[in-house]
C-alpha cells in the first residue's frame, strides 16, 4: 500500500521521496512551493560577521595581487 502524504497531520517524506517529488514538478510549480516554504536568512553571530568581512576583504585584495602579477607579466 502506498504511504500518502498529509501535511494537516505533520507526516514527512523521506529524502528519497522529497526529491522524488521536486524532481516532476513543472518549472512554474517549483517556483511555487519554494516561495511558500521561504527558509528565512540565519542571523549571524558578531564572530561570524567580523569572519565574512575579513573574508570579503582577503578576497579584494587577493584579486589586486593576481590582477597586479598579470599586468606585470605581460609588460
Amino acid at each position: 500500500m502506498e504511504k500518502e502524504f498529509d501535511s494537516a497531520t505533520g507526516a514527512e517524506l523521506s529524502r528519497e521521496e522529497f526529491t522524488t517529488v521536486m524532481t516532476a514538478l513543472e518549472p512554474d510549480q517549483l517556483t511555487s512551493t519554494k516561495e511558500q516554504h521561504h527558509c528565512p536568512r540565519r542571523q549571524l553571530t558578531r564572530t561570524e560577521m567580523i569572519l565574512f568581512w575579513a573574508l570579503r576583504i582577503y578576497l579584494v585584495f587577493m584579486v589586486g595581487v593576481v590582477m597586479y602579477q598579470i599586468w606585470t607579466g605581460v609588460r
